[in-house]
């Protein structure tokens, strides 16, 4: 498999934005290399008799059901609230301005 050159990761850091300074460079080029080494040694595996798996792992839904309880009535819920209009809480506005 071809080998990753300097070059070549300064270029990907030049594409991802990022400013690498030369130790940073010559590090990743190491360890980008050493990745593509492994994937090489992983691809020489025989998968033919694998089937393709899109999930890796077992698929179950690990919520519970929703089941229906008594609950707050509005004014129980909103008894704390520092200000309410009817069943809401009246909040300051967080885009623009209240006055218009």
């Amino acid at each position: 498999m071809a080998t990753l050159s300097r070059d070549d990761v300064a270029h990907v850091a030049h594409l991802a934005r990022l400013g690498l300074t030369d130790e940073e460079l010559a590090r990743l080029e190491g360890q980008l290399n050493h990745i593509l080494d492994q994937y090489a040694i992983l691809a020489q595996l025989d998968t033919d008799a694998i089937p393709p798996t899109a999930q890796t792992i077992e698929l179950e839904n690990i919520l519970r059901d929703d089941v229906v309880q008594p609950s707050f009535t509005p004014d129980e819920a909103l008894a704390n609230a520092p200000e309410r209009d009817g069943d809401f809480i009246v909040v300051p506005p967080i885009i623009g301005d209240s006055e218009p």
